[in-house]
């Protein structure tokens, strides 16, 4: 097979589906986890604080090796480099159900998450590489259904998987859809991509501290009061310092690794900006609204679970119902409808009120999946439109990077102006709650009771409670509307995919 081709038929069919799973599977396993955290503190021995190293342990991980990617895949072949990422990744998937304790737990999530990063760039630039550019925007969308399902469905199957079996067998599930994968990696992806590198070990110094620091801010951030918390301050400083430097360096040597200089192709760097900040719009939605469900109107974990599960599975139909029609249409349009339909199911979401019934639960989620097909794959398709082939694996590299902490981002926004929304709601509510206020004896006297009688007092705290945590989300989803908006204007500033050129006439 001649490695620079597309590849066609069956062939490519089975590559689509080994890169596929792969994605999901390591995407999955970004989310899976939260809700099994209760269940873990047990088994583990820790507290509520120190279980959260699960995932930020992970996440570290993984933005950290996201950029080394493009070097490694040079120095060790496409086909070698994923082999080695999916069995690493089973491999620790397995350690992390035996662990016994936090830092044997920790230790294998690290490991798990180094492994892991490699995967998502080389799968999107294989998709790239084995489809011709007329139909990379089915390639695309087919790779994106991937990218959505994975963090989506996180939830959805850690919630039944802990329901029914057992926390470890959230890690365990890897094993077998792992062992496929390898398989069908193993005997049809064919690509070798080697070529002349080397290591720029400033550079590499400079990334690792600098992304692994800023994510530990971003997860860490708001539960520590952020830079009120001087190990947060001086991670954030120290962060910032090498994060300028590498990228600087990067743009000056233009090496192979964490290869921010391809940013000065205008489609990528427009990409990675949308991108990041679609991402954490969406990260916010998917952490605020369980958060909603549980802890303010009740419902089970599974539950939960159950009502998350349409916005992905309606993005995974959209896009594969538009894949064979994302190369004919201007990817700028399905972009702007993508992220019309995301701002209009997050505006039903301000509409919100403790009496919210399920079905305008569920509706604002299918607008929104909706929405993220028709906005992740042209995205997508944008971003490499004007790359060269060789250039493929270093823009998933940047593509991905900025995804990544795009999310972390979206997360920790989110996250910090919904508690200080709702501290201030507490407060705004709470001032009106006077012993002269005439609602509020009114109120009393419904009850047949005072407003001095204890029972009522706890009565209203708790009404006072709901009523300032339901405000935040309201205003929170409202903030992430106008997030939407503010990206449309964007779009204009895509450079025009070049046309194809025309195929010789035979005479």
């Amino acid at each position: 097979m001649n490695q620079n081709a597309p590849v066609e038929g069956t062939a490519r069919l089975l590559i689509v589906l080994a890169v596929m799973l792969s994605a999901i599977m390591v995407l999955l396993d970004m989310t899976i986890a939260n809700v099994a955290l209760p269940h873990m503190m047990g088994a583990l021995g820790v507290t509520s604080e120190q279980i959260t190293w699960v995932l930020t342990s992970y996440s570290m991980a993984e933005a950290i090796f996201i950029p080394l990617a493009s070097y490694l895949s040079l120095k060790f072949g496409i086909r070698n480099l994923l082999l080695v990422s999916v069995a690493g990744f089973i491999t620790t998937s397995a350690l992390c159900g035996q662990a016994d304790t936090l830092t044997e737990m920790v230790t294998f999530r690290v490991m798990q998450g180094a492994f892991g990063a490699s995967v998502i760039p080389l799968s999107q630039s294989i998709m790239v590489q084995i489809f011709p550019p007329q139909e990379r925007g089915k390639a695309m969308a087919l790779f994106s259904v991937g990218v959505l399902l994975g963090p989506i469905l996180g939830p959805t199957v850690g919630g039944i998987i802990t329901e029914y079996m057992d926390w470890r067998w959230i890690f365990y599930v890897n094993l077998p859809v792992g062992i496929l994968c390898l398989a069908l990696l193993y005997f049809f992806v064919k690509l070798d991509g080697k070529g002349q590198t080397s290591v720029d070990w400033p550079l590499v110094i400079g990334m690792a501290i600098g992304i692994g620091l800023l994510q530990m801010v971003l997860d860490r951030g708001n539960e520590s009061g952020w830079f009120s918390d001087n190990l947060i301050l001086f991670s954030a400083i120290i962060s910032a310092i090498a994060i300028i430097f590498f990228v600087t360096r990067s743009f000056m040597t233009k090496g192979d690794i964490a290869p921010m200089w391809l940013l000065k192709d205008r489609n990528l760097a427009v990409s990675c900006l949308i991108m990041a900040c679609f991402s954490m719009g969406m990260f916010g939605i998917t952490q605020l609204q369980p958060m909603m469900m549980e802890q303010l109107l009740d419902y089970p974990v599974e539950t939960t679970g159950f009502l998350m599960a349409p916005r992905g599975l309606t993005s995974a139909i959209v896009l594969l119902i538009m894949s064979r029609f994302m190369d004919r249409l201007d990817a700028r349009m399905l972009i702007l409808v993508g992220l019309s339909l995301n701002a209009a199911g997050t505006w039903f979401m301000t509409q919100y009120s403790l009496n919210v019934d399920i079905f305008w639960m569920v509706l604002p989620s299918i607008i929104q999946g909706a929405g993220m097909g028709l906005v992740f794959a042209p995205l997508s398709q944008l971003a490499y439109a004007t790359l060269s082939k060789d250039d493929t694996v270093g823009g998933a590299v940047v593509f991905n990077l900025c995804r990544t902490i795009g999310g972390s981002f979206g997360i920790s926004i989110v996250n910090t102006y919904f508690s200080r929304s709702e501290q201030a709601n507490w407060h705004n509510l709470g001032a009106t709650l006077s012993p002269d206020n005439p609602l509020l004896q009114q109120a009393a006297a419904i009850k047949d009771t005072t407003i001095t009688d204890p029972g009522f007092i706890a009565w209203l705290s708790q009404m006072l409670h709901q009523q300032s945590t339901m405000l935040a989300f309201v205003y929170t989803f409202g903030f992430i509307f106008i997030s939407y908006l503010v990206l449309m204007p964007l779009l204009a500033l895509f450079k025009p995919r070049p046309k194809p050129e025309p195929k010789p006439e035979l005479s």
